[in-house]
């Protein structure tokens, strides 16, 4: 094998490659590597097949497209800067400070989040370039997305040898995870030490991918952030009925009829087609009856949460009566227990209750769950995290320690950020125990607070907060034991 140099292409299974160097002269990046073929034409709503080979030396100087979404409005925290968006999409980047394929660094992969109808893994808060430096080989995926990523149809469940459809973006994934297993040793990292992880819908993911059957062995540690699927997914016939309701809606009478549409025709009818489903095939169960059995991926684990998650999604027009309303319609007979933990006696005081609510529900309890079902079930342990530092700036002003806040510290990535001494403290921890926990499957190390692994009992997280970065008990407990017993209900 070449050394990493420059001025020498990269061997892939599908060809050579060539990079460029990163801000830094000793990290070398790759750009928009196809890992599968474009799924256009007859490959829409299929799984991924293997990209085609090429022929001469591949430039992987720009990023490829951006899969099929539409932008988060103006305003949005999450907003990006536009980038062209095509079908053809299934590609990876690669930063990677190794000098020689026989080095076998630790391999990160992230997936990102955007509710799995947005986002891209060619978003610059997700620059690898820092976490290359400490040591590990980083891959950014694109996956397909919304209504190509997730629809489900009876004509598309008969046509599958597998007896299954929807689930295409988290295949995506897995083949992706496929492709680093037969060429990251190129580019210098070790196969047998593959982390992944990610943010919301990219911890969703990354949840998934503990659960499925079809990923193991893909991956030895898993990284979670705001994001798991305990409360139920839909099973695989109401995901099929959402289908035949789109194309409907479209007039195509068909799976030919809908390949024959436009993408952007489909992007403009397909937003309720976003969600996995368990179809017995990528999903044979639910997650939350996979991992009660002990059949997860059995991989070390670090997941966590955000002080301010619900803030970024809950409208200003939120109103003590209305709210108080809802909650009666929905929890019944808990209402008043609900309503004890969220109080709703003014305006504002219920629409601080609708945040902290969709906080607890939405990202608090799921990673909870995940934290004590991991260490109930599995072997391998599990470490839990509580992030509240608000970020300096006008969003961080409106929103505190907002949902997907933690990014950029967990990449050492402050550009572009008003960031002092304690933000630069935060993001060195945070990055480093992340980088620790892909080379070890423990964070701890060197130059970092003693993090231990969860227990039910001991219920303590690592908090990177305002000030310090210590250990913690976990917040929110009331509302998180609310959750516990409303879900547990709906399970029965």
């Amino acid at each position: 094998m070449p050394l990493l140099a420059v001025d020498q292409p990269v061997r892939v299974e599908n060809g050579l490659v060539s990079g460029t160097v990163g801000i830094t002269s000793d990290v070398q990046v790759f750009k928009g590597i196809p890992y599968a073929a474009p799924p256009v034409g007859d490959l829409r709503w299929r799984a991924p097949k293997p990209a085609q080979k090429w022929e001469g030396v591949r430039k992987a100087d720009q990023f490829g497209a951006t899969c099929m979404q539409t932008p988060y409005p103006e305003g949005s925290p999450y907003r990006a800067a536009p980038e062209p968006v095509s079908e053809d999409c299934l590609y990876l980047n690669i930063w990677t400070g190794a000098k020689s394929p026989k080095e076998g660094r630790p391999v990160m992969v992230w997936i990102h989040g955007g509710a799995f109808t947005r986002g891209a893994g060619s978003n610059a808060v997700y620059d690898g370039e820092e976490l290359a430096k400490k040591g590990v080989v980083l891959v950014t995926i694109n996956y397909r997305l919304g209504i190509f990523g997730f629809l489900a149809h009876p004509e598309l469940t008969k046509e599958s040898d597998r007896n299954s459809s929807g689930n295409y973006g988290i295949l995506d994934q897995i083949a992706a995870l496929e492709w680093v297993q037969k060429n990251i040793q190129a580019f210098g990292g070790d196969p047998k030490r593959v982390t992944i992880f990610g943010e919301s819908a990219g911890s969703w993911a990354v949840n998934l991918l503990v659960a499925t059957p079809l990923a193991k062995g893909l991956f030895q540690r898993a990284i979670g952030e705001s994001g798991a699927n305990f409360a139920m997914l839909p099973k695989l016939a109401d995901a099929e009925q959402t289908g035949v309701r789109i194309a409907k809606s479209m007039g195509a009478d068909s799976i030919a009829a809908l390949r024959a549409k436009s993408a952007a025709e489909l992007l403009k009818a397909g937003g309720q087609a976003a969600r996995p489903n368990v179809d017995g095939w990528m999903l044979p169960d639910q997650v939350f009856a996979i991992f009660a059995r002990g059949k997860q991926n059995d991989v070390p684990t670090l997941i966590g949460s955000n002080a301010d998650e619900g803030t970024a999604f809950t409208p200003a027009s939120v109103k003590a009566d209305a709210f108080k309303e809802q909650i009666k319609a929905r929890f019944q007979d808990q209402a008043e227990q609900y309503l004890s933990i969220y109080p709703a006696k003014s305006d504002e005081q219920a629409h601080a209750s609708a945040a902290a609510a969709m906080r607890d529900q939405t990202f608090g309890w799921e990673m909870r769950t995940w934290a004590r079902m991991q260490a109930k079930t599995g072997k391998s342990k599990v470490y839990l995290y509580y992030f509240s530092r608000v970020p300096p700036g006008p969003v961080g002003k409106r929103l505190g320690a907002y949902h997907a806040s933690e990014i950029r510290y967990v990449f050492d990535n402050l550009r572009n950020m008003q960031a002092d001494d304690i933000d630069r403290t935060i993001a060195e921890d945070m990055s480093s125990c992340w980088v620790n926990f892909a080379t070890h499957g423990d964070p701890n190390g060197k130059h970092v607070p003693k993090w231990p692994a969860y227990t039910e009992k001991s219920d303590v997280a690592m908090g990177f907060g305002e000030e310090h970065i210590e250990t913690t008990q976990l917040p929110n407990k009331p509302g998180l034991d609310f959750f516990d017993a409303y879900f547990q209900r709906q399970r029965r």
